[in-house]
């Protein structure tokens, strides 16, 4: 057969042990279809000192299949290393847990083979390749890395079921190729229903036309609501109690599950060929927020759609339609499919997968990964360099680095304040001053003049050159002004994501790169350059005579401009403003640390009205709240930070009425007749559904033994009826004469008082303070009046 020349896009892999070393297994996604890809004969490794060498070898002595070998490589501690080859890794496994037992420290042993693998060739989701094909697969092809973004072929699926036990009702799929939409149902049925539903007179039958039907349509990625731990789950285990493989993969295997939390039952699930992709995990990864991340909600935000069956006894519904009405749980069920796919449509959900791939390396249904994507860019740049990684994540103490600086405020009710907000202040320092694992080993190890370090915190120094992480930054800040300019906003927020996580990362003790000189080093710079800013901004307004510094915030600097004539002026200064600091930390880093600067303050917001509050029960400013009003595209908004009504935890009602009386205040209108009218109708009863608290569960019930708050005693309640209530589970409860009871249960009278006292007073008053005013004054002088 001919050698075939491809492009594609990684969408599983997979290893495993053989008798002539490790096979690597990766799936892609080419304009020809899908194509699997196989190398043979692989090794697994770890490093040791080389001063270990002969210690480590006599405790290996009854191991099998693997060999040492010395090269170029040294550990943070600039001792020469030595690297061990298993041909297997299961053997790697057991031998570096037997040095680890024995007081060794066996570096980069916990890496995944096929992961290890694509990073050493720099491949983050796009493949060439060139090999001769063995049947339907490629065997050892030379493979390399390249920017190819695939045109996948995605299908969206959902399941009904009866609310107990494991009783199947129906399996929906959707899809739009082109201008065409696929809508097909398998249901449980001894009669036709519709042309769209195929009926089968049992679960059994539906599992297998159901099974056959997706190997027939062959997707690339499969997408759902909760698709991973509900849908496919159990579906799994229905397979399991028929006895049928549950044969997702391209190839007939079935899914790979691995439980990533016990508790909450959470659950990985990796498919040969093919990608589980579930939308809420998704959203999460690409930073979207909603109050809630139920497909209803996201749906009716997103789209302006909804579920066809909405309400608290949606699943007593869903069953009497599948006693009396197959037709309509077909269209229910199918719907949801459609508003999966919408949302995916409408967000570019799956462009932000991809790109979230090509910027990390990690696979596209990935959950979390930080760490690994960290490593995934880092560790082939270190090997470059001649160095290992060390074990950092395996520290028995971690030492948390200090937060961001956050300044004390003056709370007041201003006009015209301006923030000025560093623009990705953490990447910045760490590309300003040298911020890097292997940065600091060279400078804390090596014999360099102090004109080749740039000084830390807690004692650290980094080498300025030579350096991995400021330039890879650099790299990536590249990229994503690029992606912004071509208008790719999947990319440039996956981008984003990376560079910010970078410093957490470095701050995480389950980073093997942990260092507390790292993080700190980071955060207690970002503590100077607030400071210094604050400092700065006003000698250069005349020691506050033409403005004042009243807040600042990790990256953010706020200045109150009281003698500003218009908003015009306000953003005349703000600008001019921006430019002088900028100008001043360039000249400030070139003299005192011989570096380029890449720290860069922007002219964020104008606030025309800005009210900064005082912390409850006290005169003092608070931190992280504050309220003012912006204009953007020619219209005046409001903009609530840290406030109760960005908070979920508070009652829709308590979150309503702030808005309402702060724009009232903002704009100079009157408030009094608001809140009267509000206080009138909760008492009367009017406002019950805006009362309810959302809140969830972070521990299991039996967890909570003292001071139980009012959420847990609500959801003890829900389950001393019957309910099923688990750690994760969002608990919906009122407060009433009784104490705090679920929604769903509810018995006894509303406690209006303890919503006059503890949620509407608390979101007015912070700004009626500031005109001498309160909820309280209000009401009494309006029942005073009769």
């Amino acid at each position: 057969m001919a050698e075939q020349q491809l492009q594609g896009f990684i969408l599983s892999r997979h290893w495993r042990d053989t008798r002539q070393g490790i096979e690597l297994r990766f799936w892609l996604a080419t304009a020809q279809g899908a194509k699997q890809l196989i190398f043979s004969g692989q090794e697994a490794v770890f490093f040791l000192p080389v001063e270990q060498l002969d210690a480590a070898s006599a405790l290996l002595k009854p191991w099998r299949n693997w060999h040492s070998k010395a090269g170029q490589l040294r550990n943070f501690s600039m001792q020469p290393v030595v690297a061990f080859y298993f041909q297997q890794q299961r053997d790697m496994r057991a031998a570096s847990d037997l040095l680890l037992a024995n007081g060794y420290s066996p570096l980069e042993c916990d890496i995944k083979p096929s992961d290890r693998f694509l990073m050493e060739r720099f491949i983050r989701g796009g493949v060439a390749l060139r090999g001769q094909p063995q049947g339907e697969s490629l065997v050892n092809p030379e493979i390399k890395a390249c920017d190819y973004r695939p045109a996948l072929k995605c299908l969206s699926i959902d399941i009904e079921t009866a609310m107990e036990g494991l009783s199947l009702y129906s399996i929906s799929a959707y899809a739009m190729q082109g201008e065409r939409s696929i809508s097909v149902t398998f249901m449980v049925s001894d009669e036709p229903v519709n042309d769209t539903v195929q009926h089968y007179p049992n679960e059994l039958l539906v599992l297998q036309a159901f099974l056959v039907w997706l190997q027939a349509y062959d997707p690339d990625i499969i997408m759902g609501w909760n698709v991973v731990n509900f849908d496919c789950w159990f579906l799994a285990q229905l397979c399991e109690q028929y006895r049928i493989p549950f044969t997702l993969g391209r190839d007939g295997s079935v899914p790979h599950w691995r439980l990533l939390d016990e508790e909450g039952g959470r659950r990985a699930c990796a498919v040969a060929g093919r990608v589980i992709i579930d939308g809420i995990e998704l959203l999460k990864a690409a930073t979207y927020r909603f109050e809630s991340f139920a497909l209803n909600a996201v749906a009716k935000e997103v789209l302006g759609d909804a579920k066809l069956i909405q309400g608290q006894h949606r699943g007593d519904t869903i069953t009497e339609l599948f006693l009396h009405d197959k037709a309509a749980l077909a269209l229910y069920n199918v719907h949801d499919c459609k508003l999966v796919w919408d949302i995916f449509v409408q967000l570019h959900l799956m462009e932000f997968a991809i790109a979230r791939t090509c910027s990390t390396g990690l696979p596209l249904d990935r959950i979390g990964g930080s760490v690994a994507s960290f490593d995934f860019r880092y560790l082939p740049l270190l090997h470059r360099q001649g160095f290992v990684a060390p074990n950092g994540h395996l520290n028995d103490e971690v030492e948390a680095s200090p937060g961001g600086f956050v300044m004390e405020s003056l709370p007041g009710l201003y006009e015209h304040v301006l923030v000025l907000d560093f623009k990705s202040l953490y990447p910045s320092i760490i590309r300003s001053f040298k911020i890097d694992p292997m940065g600091m080993a060279i400078g804390l190890h090596s014999e360099l003049d102090q004109s080749e370090l740039v000084p830390g915190f807690k004692g650290a120094w980094f080498a300025k050159q030579p350096s991995i992480l400021p330039d890879l930054i650099e790299e990536l800040w590249a990229w994503r002004d690029q992606a912004k300019a071509s208008e790719d906003q999947p990319l440039s927020q996956a981008i984003k994501i990376i560079m910010n996580s970078f410093y957490g990362v470095l701050g995480s003790g389950g980073c093997r790169f942990f260092d507390p000189r790292l993080a700190t080093s980071i955060t207690k710079r970002g503590h100077q350059i607030i400071q210094q800013t604050a400092e700065h901004l006003e000698k250069q307004l005349v020691q506050g005579q033409q403005g004042k510094v009243i807040y600042g915030d990790t990256d953010s600097v706020f200045v109150w401009l009281p003698q500003a004539q218009s908003n015009q002026q306000a953003q005349l200064i703000g600008a001019e403003l921006a430019v002088l600091l900028n100008r001043w930390w360039q000249q400030r880093l070139q003299k005192e640390y011989g570096i380029s600067c890449a720290l860069e303050i922007e002219f964020e917001t104008h606030f025309q009205k800005f009210l900064m509050p005082t912390m409850r029960g006290s005169d003092l400013g608070s931190k992280k709240r504050y309220a003012g009003v912006i204009e953007r595209d020619g219209e005046k908004k409001l903009i609530f930070k840290g406030l109760e009504n960005v908070r979920t935890d508070w009652t829709p009602l308590a979150r309503q009425l702030q808005e309402t009386i702060y724009r009232q205040v903002f704009f100079e209108q009157p408030y009094q007749q608001t809140l009267h009218n509000t206080v009138a109708q909760l008492q009367a009863g009017e406002l019950d559904a805006q009362l309810v608290y959302r809140k969830r569960l972070r521990r299991k019930l039996k967890d909570y033994q003292r001071n139980i708050p009012p959420h847990v005693q609500a959801a003890q309640k829900l389950a001393a009826r019957g309910d099923d209530v688990r750690r994760g589970d969002w608990v919906e409860y009122v407060i009433t004469l009784n104490g705090a009871e679920p929604v769903k249960y509810q018995q006894s009278r509303i406690d209006y008082q303890h919503y006059i006292d503890k949620q509407l007073a608390p979101a007015v008053d912070s700004v009626l303070y500031f005109l001498s005013d309160s909820l309280a004054q209000v009401t009494s002088q309006q029942l005073s009046i009769f």
